[in-house]
């Protein structure tokens, strides 16, 4: 038998499309997304450069636009419209973009993308930088210099790109040119995302690795668990948890009780099997999972490491954990009618059903530790929907 080594891009790229299939989308969004209807949107890195373009066309020529042509990674281009340009002085002129993520429920989606620019002093260069709710950058492991406005290498590129494709050589030659990126309620819009917890503070970031933005796409969501856990090995943080969302976090928070840096929490959602290989990879020392009983009931059937698409908690798988821990038969058959796992947490609760719930948990640990190539201590903790432990492993 031959093995085949992959490189690090080939096993990035696998578990982004493994991590694609764990989604559980609404099923209106799946149908449209099966028969490929869904809109897709722009950047705001892709909002930024073609804000960028307009405002230098308005102070090379005086005049206004109300559409650029951008160039996107790949050799790819997109045409963006401009919803307004302030032309000011014979120095420096504004536009704006509104960011348009198409079917993509992305919190920026509408936030108003503006570019200032000037000319500048230092003949030939163009520098960019961050203005009002664009974010700054205060931690380490982020591939940013700190203190930087959070402006990712590719927006940066193709903001570049674009001040290159309006000013001539000529231009250049007798200007510098300055840009400033902001967004008006970027504070605000910041703090419906991870920025704050990794650090990145006063407004949003200037993203995009395709200047796409691709519907329902696990690649916001697979970039912020990275980063999270860059910045967790960046801080000398060796143990993280990692929680299936807000409720669960605040309630690990409250366990913890500040033993654990705000940035060793980390926000998983569904993706818990890519999150455990991250975690592995990176050679992160220790991992607890903290979760209900619903989504730990699904890692513990695999699904996180199988990524089954849209998996449903199994009530027989359910029924025969609790047979293990030798209640009475008709519980088990109670268990095994039940609706919802939320359900079967109240039937093991009514009929004092001891160590159902670490049972579940050690399931759960049992799949973590093998997908994280044995290479991972894993702890698991389950919540009461009160906030208490209900169950835990080892």
């Amino acid at each position: 038998m031959v093995y085949i080594e992959k490189n690090e891009n080939e096993e990035e790229e696998e578990g982004l499309n493994l991590a694609e299939q764990e989604q559980e989308l609404p099923l209106e969004i799946e149908e449209k997304q099966k028969q490929g209807k869904l809109k897709t949107g722009y950047t705001t890195g892709t909002s930024a450069a073609a804000a960028t373009k307009a405002a230098l066309l308005a102070l090379i020529s005086g005049r206004t636009v109300d559409s650029v042509v951008v160039s996107l990674p790949k050799e790819k281009k997109a045409t963006i419209k401009i919803i307004w340009t302030r032309i000011e002085g014979k120095d420096s002129a504004t536009s704006a973009v509104i960011k348009y993520a198409g079917d993509d429920p992305d919190v920026t989606d509408g936030a108003e993308i503006c570019s200032t620019v000037s000319f500048g002093d230092q003949l030939g260069e163009i520098t960019v930088d961050g203005g009002k709710g664009v974010g700054r950058v205060t931690k380490p492991g982020l591939g940013l210099q700190i203190g930087k406005a959070a402006i990712n290498p590719t927006p940066l590129k193709m903001i570049e790109q674009a001040v290159r494709e309006v000013a001539s050589v000529s231009c250049l030659k007798q200007h510098g040119i300055n840009v400033i990126i902001s967004v008006p309620k970027g504070d605000e819009i910041a703090k419906r995302t991870d920025n704050p917890r990794l650090g990145i503070l006063g407004g949003i970031s200037i993203l995009g690795t395709t200047g796409i933005v691709l519907p329902y796409s696990t690649a916001s969501f697979a970039a912020s668990i990275r980063q999270s856990l860059d910045v967790s090995i960046a801080l000398d943080t060796d143990t993280v948890v990692l929680t299936t969302g807000g409720r669960s976090e605040d309630f690990a928070k409250a366990l913890f009780e500040k033993s654990l840096p705000d940035h060793a929490f980390v926000q998983i959602g569904d993706f818990a099997g890519y999150a455990i290989k991250q975690c592995s990879n990176k050679k992160i020392h220790k991992a607890f999972i903290a979760g209900f009983i619903g989504k730990l009931t699904k890692m513990a059937m695999g699904a996180k490491q199988t990524h089954v698409r849209g998996s449903h908690v199994n009530m027989e798988f359910l029924a025969k954990l609790a047979a293990e821990c030798n209640p009475p038969e008709p519980v088990v058959e109670e268990i095994r009618a039940a609706n919802t796992a939320r359900h079967v947490s109240e039937i093991i609760n009514k009929n004092n059903v001891n160590g159902f719930f670490d049972l579940i948990c050690k399931r759960v640990y049992q799949q973590m530790y093998e997908h994280s190539g044995r290479e991972l201590d894993v702890k698991v903790i389950m919540f009461e929907f009160d906030g208490h432990v209900c169950g835990q492993y080892p």
